[in-house]
């Protein structure tokens, strides 16, 4: 029985399971940033293009 309440004890103190769920979460953050980011200056980009095609046709 003081086996058993022994290990629970180190399961509930390991943080090593915390720490790579963290470093997920901050991943996943990461690249919903990066995917924002590009849409945005991919939609720019596109305008600009359009804006200088238009310009350029006589």
């Amino acid at each position: 029985m003081q086996n058993l309440i022994h290990g629970m004890q180190r399961f509930w103190k390991d943080e090593e399971g915390v720490t790579a769920i963290e470093y997920g979460l901050i991943a996943a953050l990461i690249a919903v940033v990066i995917i924002a980011a590009v849409t945005a200056v991919g939609t720019n980009l596109s305008n600009v293009f359009n804006f200088v095609a238009s310009k350029l046709t006589t």
